[in-house]
């Protein structure tokens, strides 16, 4: 197999790795509070919002050390101890029990920072900057189909549905954690690439995360990777990508967690309720698998840059949080677990939740999938710091956005995701400027998003 050929292979192998992954994180994810309101009158007392609080709350500060980690033992270990985590964190829920719960969240926290990093790592290394727009499609598009299997099955084994016995609880548990399981395995297929860094190039993500039996060497690449994280992260490029990824990880608690326990809340929406949280995370699924493939695979004939497709996504996120907003009962996110019977400013439509699901996906990818696509193009030789900055951004805002959706009534979560959007959209089109002359004084071909 040519260089290239291994490459695409590598992505690929990335993208379904983490598609087995994240079809049973995310569908937990979407799910875990509604399980949970049916289990808090035994002796279970925890909070989904709470866990996917601490979670993104660890992982943002964990982040701060998660290229020094990646540089010791590798991106590939790393994803696979990470997978591992990520399993076990889903397998509590099979027999749960609050301190386990609590535990296995500050510990996945810690996995997922590692992971992510990891991740940034190993699409840099197989990207350059005419595929790093390509790459990112097909690995955004792998992932986001772990949206559609996991939400399907939970559709299909909840419907028609009002409360969810212990016995659908652990079926649906255990496949989950199985699928985690499938998913880490598949991390020993990539495929390592051969080092070919210059001697003399010192300021390299090679040298950063290289192999070595040294532990002086290790020692050094650690230190290097954690000193490199900091320097990134007071350039205006970053600072200013920072405020656009804040953006992202305030809409990915929305859609993740808070969205599907408003759906499943209505009570107008009938025995369907619960059953409608799969099928609202299929349609996302959809919107971000749409994405990925028509602004990452499709890339190489944008000859506008990146700018258009961030154009795009908060236009439609903006229709989105527009009908939302008329759709679904202010209280919906705070519901006790008999739901709520409150209207908003129509009927609630099950039609009008699926295409909102729907844009809220579409949206999503379109500013997921550029923020990867410059990131690896301006960080291309400190691609593990970089993408750590990323996570710890929008970690920390999933945290703060996990924490707030306790208490905060609809309409305050939409207006916070409104005036965030807007600025990070902004903050996007400057850097992203800067991006085209810089292509532009290399004589290369801005098409090459």
């Amino acid at each position: 197999m040519s260089s290239e050929g291994k490459k695409l292979f590598n992505i690929i192998i990335l993208g379904v790795s983490f598609m087995f992954i994240f079809t049973a994180f995310q569908s937990c994810g979407n799910i875990a509070q509604t399980v949970i309101t049916n289990l808090n009158n035994t002796d279970f007392h925890g909070s989904g919002y709470t866990s996917m609080s601490i979670i993104y709350g660890v992982l943002s500060a964990s982040n701060l050390i998660s290229p020094s980690l990646v540089a010791v033992v590798g991106p590939q270990f790393s994803m696979v101890v990470s997978g591992v985590f990520y399993s076990l964190y889903i397998a509590v829920f099979i027999q749960p029990a609050t301190w386990a719960f609590y535990t296995a969240s500050v510990l996945i926290g810690i996995a997922a920072a590692v992971l992510w990093t990891a991740q940034g790592n190993c699409l840099t290394e197989n990207s350059d900057e005419n595929t790093i727009g390509r790459n990112s499609g097909i690995f955004w598009a792998l992932l986001q189909f772990s949206l559609i299997f996991g939400n399907l099955y939970i559709y299909l084994a909840w419907q028609g549905k009002t409360h969810i016995s212990e016995s659908d609880r652990r079926t649906v548990f255990i496949a989950l954690t199985v699928i985690s399981l499938v998913g880490t395995v598949l991390f020993f297929l990539i495929r390592k690439q051969e080092d070919t860094k210059a001697p003399g190039d010192d300021d390299s993500t090679n040298e950063i995360l290289g192999e070595s039996s040294s532990a002086r060497n290790k020692m050094m690449r650690a230190v290097a990777a954690f000193k490199k994280s900091i320097t990134l992260s007071f350039t205006k490029e970053m600072l200013l990508l920072s405020v656009t990824t804040a953006y992202t990880g305030l809409v990915l608690t929305f859609f993740s967690g808070v969205y599907g326990t408003c759906i499943g809340a209505v009570n107008r929406f009938g025995s369907e309720e619960k059953s409608l949280i799969g099928l609202s995370g299929i349609f996302i699924g959809v919107g971000e698998i749409l994405g990925g493939g028509i602004f990452g695979l499709l890339s190489k004939r944008n000859r506008s840059g990146r700018n258009p497709v961030v154009m795009l996504g908060i236009l439609v996120h903006f229709i989105a949080f527009y009908l939302i907003f008329f759709n679904m009962p202010n209280d919906a996110p705070i519901a006790p677990m008999e739901g709520t019977d409150q209207v908003a400013y129509m009927t609630p439509s099950k039609e009008v939740a699926m295409l909102c699901s729907f844009l809220l996906g579409l949206g999503d990818s379109c500013f997921n999938t550029q923020l990867l696509s410059i990131l690896g193009f301006l960080y291309s030789e400190d691609s593990a710091p970089a993408f750590a900055i990323f996570k710890f951004v929008q970690s920390i805002c999933a945290a703060v956005a996990y924490f707030y959706s306790n208490y905060l009534l609809l309409q305050w979560q939409l207006l916070i995701m409104v005036l965030v959007g807007f600025l990070g959209t902004i903050t996007f089109f400057t850097v992203e400027w800067g991006a085209a002359a810089a292509l532009a004084a290399r004589g290369s071909d801005y098409s090459s998003i």
